[in-house]
């Protein structure tokens, strides 16, 4: 397969995906609670339906996992060499709380790593792209930038966390670090902002999902990054029965031993 040959009609499908959840923004919608007590909206089953359609038009071939569509047993899925994964709407707290930090988020997982990703933020009308062998792109008001992740740290290290989910764990961390400025952001916009070099880390101390991660560390990977568990191995996909990522910790520069820091909390 060729992965660059994907890159702009997937990006394409996110943005008309970015754009019925846009239609759904604009009104007074309702907000659904699923069964882990999480939100869900019109918003995400439109973009949902947008993806899979386009999705089985373009690759049909290649099987999807959505998070709007349950995950298939294991026993299936752990047989896939090459699948979709896709979140529709990353950030569902972030679009009913209306402060424009979502994302849609389409990923191909080959031999249990993501190999190519799309981040489309529908607010801003940025998207940003991670295709191995091809690097990463942000596209951002019809111009098209390769970017990378800086090549050293600053004084004060800049820190991205979550917006909705900070806990004990990062506040521990931050101590050990010292000086450093904290930047709050929702969604998958997190690894972004480390890939196009306006962060140096984010670590996640806290529970994710794969379908939550895919996009976003193809785009920091081809940008240079990593993306690392706390015991040094790459995050990997599709390994075991649940869909739950550990810890992680997304690095730009590579001039700390983040790990390290990071040890005690694991």
């Amino acid at each position: 397969m060729n992965l660059k040959e994907l890159i702009e009609p997937v990006v394409a499908l996110a943005v008309v995906a970015g754009r019925a959840i846009l239609e759904v923004y604009a009104t007074d919608f309702d907000v659904q609670s699923k069964v882990d007590e999480s939100p869900l909206t019109q918003a995400d089953l439109a973009s949902h339906r947008c993806i899979v359609a386009g999705l089985e038009e373009l690759t049909p071939d290649i099987p999807i996992i959505s998070e709007e569509e349950g995950l298939p047993p294991f026993e299936e899925r752990g047989q896939w060499q090459r699948y979709w994964l896709i979140d529709p709407l990353d950030g569902t707290k972030e679009f009913v709380n209306r402060n424009g930090e979502f994302t849609v988020n389409i990923a191909l997982i080959e031999s249990n790593r993501p190999v190519f990703g799309v981040v489309h933020v529908p607010v801003q009308d940025r998207t940003y792209t991670g295709c191995e062998g091809h690097g990463a792109e942000l596209r951002d008001s019809g111009s098209r930038t390769a970017i990378r992740v800086a090549e050293s740290s600053g004084h004060p290290v800049r820190i991205v966390g979550s917006r909705s989910h900070r806990g004990s764990s990062l506040d521990a961390f931050l101590e050990k670090v010292g000086e450093s400025d904290m930047l709050a952001m929702g969604s998958s916009l997190k690894f972004c902002v480390v890939a196009e070099g306006r962060a140096d880390i984010y670590p996640r101390l806290g529970p994710t999902s794969e379908w939550d991660t895919a996009a976003a560390q193809s785009v920091v990977e081809q940008a240079g990054g990593k993306v690392l568990e706390l015991d040094g191995k790459p995050l990997s996909y599709n390994a075991k029965s649940d869909i739950l990522n550990p810890w992680f910790v997304v690095i730009g520069p590579r001039d700390h031993d983040w790990l390290e820091l990071l040890a005690s909390d694991a």
